[in-house]
């Protein structure tokens, strides 16, 4: 069971399954018919299967890519036993056991540039970061170590034998496993890539996604408003969401509220994409088509998820295409697009993905629940004045309120059977630097 979503398996054990049933109120406090969100992510985890197809790329366009095969190494890193510090470099013999010893400098090996010939005993030679350690040295002692005399330098007993060498192959092997099939390559990636020689890279393909609200009340931004017409935000914050994960956008704009252009749409884009995501429309409404559209087009594995904001979640496929159903209100929106769209994407992307991470923090404020679903509300999580993590809720709570999540940095997750948590309690929280 992933405890991610913010539950035991206890408490999993409280409901059962369904696949369509009653309809869903977010007013509601319990349906029976809902899945848990635990249930909800393991059905689309278990149904969705990473993309076919790859492409090989350039090394510098490969950033937030997920690599389609692992990376071997065909060199050591680094390529040769080298200084890690400005110094001079010595056979570990010459080192003094205790007292001072004096040694003579007979030339510098500098980064890029060999120093010919072996090293005698009792000599050194004046040694840069990154430079090969010369034939017949294996030590090397910081600049700031030593004293100048009039033929070369002074040391104590203090040094080690070995000490500010950096060995041939002690980061990378030829040969080793640099990265694996399934990992998304971040700056670091592209560093240790280069590192080892490679320029260019297999990554999967781009997930094609295809989406577009519903309403009839919605307008584009620069349109005036009439009266009961809002602007239509659902599509600006999925554009974001959508574009930190790297897919092929195709946007299809707003579909009117009738039962033909809703099937058109669904139409359109289930032959074009990978994946469909809706926003609206997936609640009870005599005007919300878009789940008898899918039931007429595709097939429903669920539409109702045991959580508050977002209970009306479908999730289905049309024809090879997987859709997702989000609510209409925007906070809804990015809070299932979280939870549920994003780890599917990351799965139909290769990646290999692991349950972000849940920390405890004392809450700050009274916050309200009843049992019955799972509550994601929107915090603030930071360090008090004793360095202990804190969490207060970003004023109201409601799931038309945006300012809610761009407030916040945190989901505060309160268990399907928890009640009202008053301020002074600890609670689980969810960063957003884990997920978004």
């Amino acid at each position: 069971m992933l405890q991610w979503a913010g539950l035991g398996s206890d408490a999993a054990q409280t409901m059962n399954p369904s696949t369509v049933g009653t309809s869903p109120s977010c007013m509601d406090d319990y349906d029976p018919a809902s899945l848990l969100p635990e249930q909800a992510t393991e059905r689309i985890q278990s149904a969705v299967q990473p993309v076919s197809g790859f492409e090989k790329i350039h090394l510098r366009a490969a950033l937030d890519r997920v690599l389609a095969r692992d990376i071997h190494s065909r060199i050591d890193v680094p390529s040769h036993t080298n200084s890690a510090m400005d110094g001079y470099a010595l056979h570990a013999n010459t080192l003094p056991d205790d007292g001072t010893r004096d040694l003579e400098v007979v030339g510098t090996s500098w980064a890029g540039h060999v120093f010919p010939g072996p090293v005698a005993a009792g000599a050194c030679v004046r040694i840069m970061t990154g430079a090969v350690m010369p034939e017949g040295t294996d030590t090397v002692v910081m600049q700031e170590h030593v004293e100048q005399t009039p033929g070369g330098i002074r040391i104590d007993a203090r040094h080690k034998a070995g000490q500010n060498v950096r060995h041939a192959g002690e980061d990378i092997g030829a040969g080793d496993t640099v990265l694996r099939a399934g990992h998304r390559l971040i700056p670091a990636d592209l560093g240790l890539l280069a590192s080892v020689g490679t320029n260019e890279v297999k990554v999967t393909r781009r997930v094609r996604v295809a989406f577009f609200s519903t309403g009839d009340e919605l307008r584009s931004i620069g349109d005036p408003l009439e009266p009961g017409m809002i602007y239509d935000s659902n599509r600006y914050t999925l554009y974001g969401m959508l574009t930190r994960l790297g897919v092929e956008l195709i946007d299809l704009g707003v579909v009117a509220d009738t039962r033909e252009d809703t099937l058109r749409a669904f139409e359109q884009g289930a032959a074009c994409a990978d994946v469909l995501i809706t926003s609206g429309g997936v609640s009870v409404g005599e005007a919300d088509f878009v789940k008898e559209a899918l039931e007429q087009l595709g097939q429903i594995d669920f539409w109702k998820v045991a959580m508050k904001p977002g209970r009306p979640l479908a999730f289905g496929k049309i024809n090879d295409a997987y859709f997702f159903g989000l609510p209409g209100n925007p906070v809804s929106v990015m809070v299932t697009f979280y939870l549920f769209v994003q780890p599917a994407l990351r799965t139909l992307q290769g990646e290999r993905c692991t349950p972000p991470l849940l920390l405890d923090a004392r809450c700050r404020s009274n916050l309200r629940k009843k049992p019955g679903r799972t509550e994601y509300q929107r915090g603030m999580l930071y360090r008090d004045a004793d360095g202990q993590l804190a969490v207060d809720k970003t004023g109201p709570q409601g799931s038309g309120i945006l300012t809610s999540m761009a407030d916040a940095n945190c989901f505060i997750v309160l268990p399907l059977e928890a009640e009202t948590a008053e301020a002074g309690s600890l609670v689980q929280v969810l960063p957003f630097s884990e997920i978004v």
